[in-house]
């Protein structure tokens, strides 16, 4: 498949989840990818993956909380892929937990790591992609960032403020021919979503069978994410800009 031939693609959390899932989708569709991930050695075997199928990978180890990491990461891109089309920011983290629950240093770092590493990313990378004629950003947010859920109050407000950072960044650089849009996932099935499970003290069995009740009967798969993502990073959806997709199995329908 050739839907993002010669494109260079930046993901974040790259090494596990959804990240990875479109990291090799959007490989096998024949763009080159930058793998940016704390886990460096995870980030490796998507690499692996990815070079088994003949389609460059840089792995990029990055704190997307920090500034000077961020820069580095998009510089190391550039200078290794030769470019930089697409931005899939997907690093993200969970508190399940109330805002009395909440501690100030889980707050702030809810908010840095699922909000601020997307400001980041998107700082260094418009200006590259300006240059270039245009490029494509997509911001992973959520669900609950449209509606609340119980006992996440933090991830609910990071997730609520992606949706309106992608709205804002659409207007702003839409005439530079750089469209963002966000993909809103319900459950799916990746280690953060088993994490939840043990925040909450559930059995994660129970949990899951939980998370499966919307009008699919299923929890969703990183790869049904994955697959939304093409659709916004690829040519199929040139006039879509500043949307919130929302990927959950009907869970919001009603």
């Amino acid at each position: 498949m050739d839907t993002l031939a010669g494109k260079r693609a930046l993901i974040t959390g790259a090494a596990s989840g959804i990240g990875r899932a479109t990291a090799l989708l959007f490989a096998r569709e024949g763009a080159a990818i930058s793998i940016v991930d704390l886990d460096e050695a995870g980030g490796q075997a998507v690499a692996q993956l990815i070079g088994d199928e003949g389609v460059p990978a840089v792995v990029v180890p990055c704190d997307v909380t920090q500034g000077a990491e961020c820069e580095q990461a998009v510089q190391r891109t550039m200078g290794e892929l030769g470019g930089l089309d697409i931005l899939f920011n997907s690093a993200g983290i969970v508190r399940r937990a109330t805002v009395l629950e909440t501690t100030e240093t889980e707050w702030d770092r809810v908010m840095t790591v699922n909000v601020k590493s997307l400001f980041l990313m998107s700082k260094y990378a418009i200006p590259i992609m300006a240059e270039a004629g245009g490029g494509v950003i997509i911001n992973v947010a959520s669900g609950w960032g449209l509606v609340g859920g119980p006992k996440a109050a933090a991830y609910c407000a990071s997730k609520g403020a992606v949706v309106l950072l992608t709205k804002a960044m659409a207007i702003d650089h839409g005439g530079q021919n750089i469209r963002v849009n966000c993909i809103c996932p319900g459950d799916i099935d990746t280690p953060l979503l088993r994490d939840e499970a043990r925040q909450l003290g559930e059995p994660v069995d129970r949990f899951l069978v939980q998370a499966a009740e919307r009008p699919l009967k299923r929890i969703g798969a990183p790869e049904d994410v994955a697959q939304a993502a093409l659709y916004l990073a690829s040519d199929v959806s040139s006039f879509v800009t500043g949307a919130a997709l929302v990927v959950d199995g009907g869970g919001l329908a009603g």
